[in-house]
């Protein structure tokens, strides 16, 4: 199948706006070129190594949309115009500029793989993709990860803020729900740092490559993972239950909280754009919830929760 890649250039503020506007006309994978974020990476030793040369700061971004060649892309393509336009005239300041091009299935595939290096997290913590070469350290805890088109490398700041906050509170034995898992990396990594781990998702597709990157790394003794609802993947309760999803979801998590966690248990949320952290911060009271921690990472917020 032949797809259609449009990319938008646009004013680094306007990332989410654009990407959303993707998802919700359907794009099967969406790829952000963000020379910021590269630079900043290489700037602070967090890939060991890389291929790019310099890089140079611009503001703008590249958000990359791809559509199946099918009977209703011309109707999506129309749409996305339309929302364009009407991004352009609610923010008048930003560069919006758009092209199209047709690309094969297979350079689609790979395209995206270019801009997935080794990356340090936390003391040590090292995610490197499977195709990659990765310099260790005495004592580096290595997830490799295959995330496929359809979900994050573990680089993103709120994947970031999950595992440094697993690596600093997550003790051998016990128990770990992963609510949400993605690509089951914070699974993996929860598992390599002695958890057992019952991780779910209600997409098919995810389990699939979260039981996938479980192989690879070698934890299936250590992490089950199941499609489904919260009943129906999670019956006990855990030591700590973690959420990296987003505000909306996280605010209708907390009355389950008490039939997943125990009574001293932590919660620990991810996914929080920094404007709805108040909101979030106050649920989780009015939920009897103890606030411990509130980190933050490029307008992301982690929130860090007791179970009284």
């Amino acid at each position: 199948m032949n797809w259609m890649e449009i990319a938008v250039t646009v004013s680094s503020e306007g990332e989410e706006a654009v990407a959303d506007l993707f998802y919700r006309l359907g794009s099967k994978g969406v790829v952000v070129e963000a020379p910021e974020i590269i630079k900043n990476y290489i700037d602070s030793g967090m890939w060991d190594y890389h291929g790019f040369g310099d890089i140079e700061l611009t503001g703008m971004i590249v958000v990359k949309g791809y559509f199946p060649e099918d009977e209703n892309l011309d109707v999506r393509l129309v749409s996305l115009r339309e929302d364009l336009l009407a991004l352009k005239k609610l923010f008048a300041h930003w560069v919006i500029e758009s092209e199209a091009v047709m690309v094969k299935e297979e350079d689609w595939a790979n395209e995206w793989k270019k801009y997935f290096k080794p990356v340090r997290v936390g003391k040590n913590i090292m995610i490197k993709p499977t195709w990659e070469a990765a310099v260790l350290q005495e004592g580096d805890l290595v997830i490799e990860i295959d995330p496929g088109m359809a979900f994050g490398t573990g680089t993103h700041p709120t994947t970031v803020l999950c595992l440094e906050a697993l690596e600093k509170y997550v003790q051998p034995e016990q128990l770990v729900y992963d609510i949400g898992t993605g690509s089951g990396i914070l699974a993996v990594a929860a598992a390599k740092l002695g958890a057992e781990v019952q991780a779910g998702d209600i997409d098919s597709l995810a389990v699939r490559i979260a039981k996938e990157n479980i192989s690879l790394n070698k934890v299936e003794d250590r992490v089950k993972v199941e499609a489904g609802d919260l009943g129906e993947v999670f019956i006990d309760q855990a030591d700590i239950v973690i959420a990296n999803i987003i505000a909306d979801v996280i605010i209708e998590l907390l009355p389950q909280l008490p039939s997943l966690l125990k009574p001293g248990g932590l919660f620990i949320a991810s996914g929080i754009i920094d404007s709805r952290a108040d909101e979030v911060r106050e649920k989780m009271m009015e939920a009897g919830l103890k606030l411990i921690e509130s980190p933050q990472d490029s307008g992301w917020v982690l929130l860090v929760a007791m179970s009284l």
